[in-house]
């Protein structure tokens, strides 16, 4: 039995009755070479069960400590029933974007049973133009971004035909029986962890002061910076790390409290235009996808006169998932995160990009120097017991007082390929992130797929109520964007 990691095991902790943290994405397929032209759900649960052992993340379920003393364990379900997790619905006519993106929301709503193995599947009928849609989510304890889309991918072919994919070598044995802990063993165990808990507590508090100039409303604080550098002194990184600019977020309408209540839109914009624009200015294309993101958002807030005279404040999450890792299947996240400016206070469209891109370039030459580890510190700095009852009500504090990110943008890479469900084209794949008190209550997220960037746009409708304009803002942008002359830069 494996015990989830503070990181891992903060993403229950964060969970209430108004904020869920799963991750879910909704595929758009074209079900044209399937049998009888369309995907059916014994398919899709065949194919499942064919390559369950491609994506370990799904056979597992939480074990929780008595009395929750310490963070819960994964166990492995055997007898997994994977038809139980695999659901189908039919829109109704005429099975409109918007009809499917409202269910999306109202699925994306209800929360993960955590008896079992944490992940569904809904198989949605009825969208116009007769495409299928299969919307999939699976809780953040269990994946982050990146290895929820290789989960993904595991299921996915390079044809209309799906292949044979054998179990690896060895798996035909009788596999050896995985170690059971017991209550007593489990609290065993938590009582030595709390022996040993304020040395650990002292180590992570240490580590998170390297990172004081990179937090949130902390790197605000006077002095911050020079406790950052000594603490790195006297870790030994003697590196010359940029200065970042301030990161107090300020204040708009996506900020506060969240409900329960979800919107979801989605849209795609050309990533050959991404690209031009990156290749034309001297960019990456993550510059390029944050500038959109900073112009829509512009757009949006001017039009409710609520635009505020300072720049927004995004996390953007950064994998540090290495191929060892990848290769060997570790379940949880690994995952960092930067805090970087998004300049919604720069008018000119072009100043707009410039400023992106320097910012986005102090914010990567500083997590080159010194990956932020903060994120995970941070989540082991209490114990277990207190964590639980504390992090719900810190979220919540935080969204009144001093919110110290305005959202969550991030850019998913996928592949530049066509790929097949059970036969089925795979169109479009726009995630489907998640929302708290603390991040706001809108979520940007995007993935490349097949020569476009998909976007996904989730959002509490207390805080934004039309979140489908946000999207025609991003496709404003890019066509903004396009439109720029880089012999003027």
């Amino acid at each position: 039995m494996r015990q989830l990691t503070a990181l891992d095991a903060q993403f229950l902790h964060a969970e209430t009755a108004t904020t869920t943290t799963h991750v879910a994405g909704l595929a758009i397929l074209d079900p044209e070479h399937c049998p009888g032209g369309t995907l059916t759900r014994e398919a899709l649960v065949g194919l499942l069960r064919e390559r369950l052992h491609l994506a370990p993340a799904l056979s597992l379920r939480l074990v929780e400590v008595p009395f929750g003393l310490d963070r819960p364990y994964w166990e492995e379900v055997a007898d997994l029933d994977v038809s139980a997790h695999v659901h189908e619905v039919t829109l109704p006519s005429p099975g409109s974007d918007r009809q499917l993106a409202r269910k999306v929301a109202r699925i994306h709503e209800r929360r993960l049973d955590r008896r079992r193995p944490l992940w569904e599947m809904h198989l949605i009928h009825g969208l116009s133009g007769g495409r299928v849609a299969l919307y999939a989510k699976i809780h953040h304890c269990a994946v982050d971004g990146v290895s929820g889309a290789e989960t993904l991918a595991a299921m996915l072919d390079l044809t209309p035909e799906p292949r044979a994919v054998p179990p690896a070598p060895g798996a035909l044995a009788v596999p050896e029986p995985e170690e059971v802990l017991g209550p007593l063993a489990m609290l065993t165990v938590a009582a030595a962890k709390s022996v040993s808990y304020p040395g650990r507590a002292l180590r992570a508090l240490g580590r998170m002061m390297t990172d004081l100039d990179a937090m949130p409303v902390l790197s605000a604080l006077p002095g911050a910076r020079a406790v950052a550098e000594t603490a790195r002194s006297i870790s030994g990184n003697q590196a010359e790390l940029p200065d970042l600019p301030p990161l107090a977020a300020p204040r708009t309408p996506f900020n506060g409290p969240i409900t329960a209540k979800r919107r979801f839109a989605y849209g795609s914009i050309p990533l050959t235009e991404v690209r031009h624009v990156a290749k034309s200015f001297g960019l990456s294309v993550n510059d390029v996808v944050m500038t959109v993101c900073a112009s829509a958002l512009r757009s949006w807030l001017r039009e409710r006169e609520a635009l505020p005279d300072r720049p927004l404040v995004a996390a953007v999450p950064v994998s540090v998932r290495t191929p060892a890792a990848r290769a060997g299947g570790v379940i949880g996240n690994r995952l960092s995160v930067m805090i970087t400016q998004m300049p919604t206070d720069v008018a000119d469209p072009l100043e707009r990009l410039r400023t992106m891109g320097r910012t986005m370039g102090v914010a990567k030459r500083r997590f080159a120097g010194a990956p932020a580890t903060w994120l995970d510190e941070l989540s082991s700095l209490l114990p277990t017991v207190l964590t639980s009852v504390a992090t719900p009500a810190i979220s919540r504090l935080a969204s009144v007082t001093m919110p110290p990110i305005n959202l969550i943008v991030s850019n998913v890479p996928g592949p530049q390929l066509p790929l097949y469900l059970c036969g089925a084209r795979l169109l479009a794949y726009h995630p489907v992130s998640a929302l708290s008190d603390m991040s706001g209550g809108l979520n940007i997220t995007c993935f490349s797929y097949d020569g476009s960037l998909d976007f996904g746009i989730l959002a509490c409708p207390e805080r934004v109520k039309d979140v489908w304009r946000l999207m025609d803002h991003l496709r404003e942008a890019m066509e903004e964007l396009a439109a720029l002359d880089p012999r003027v830069s």
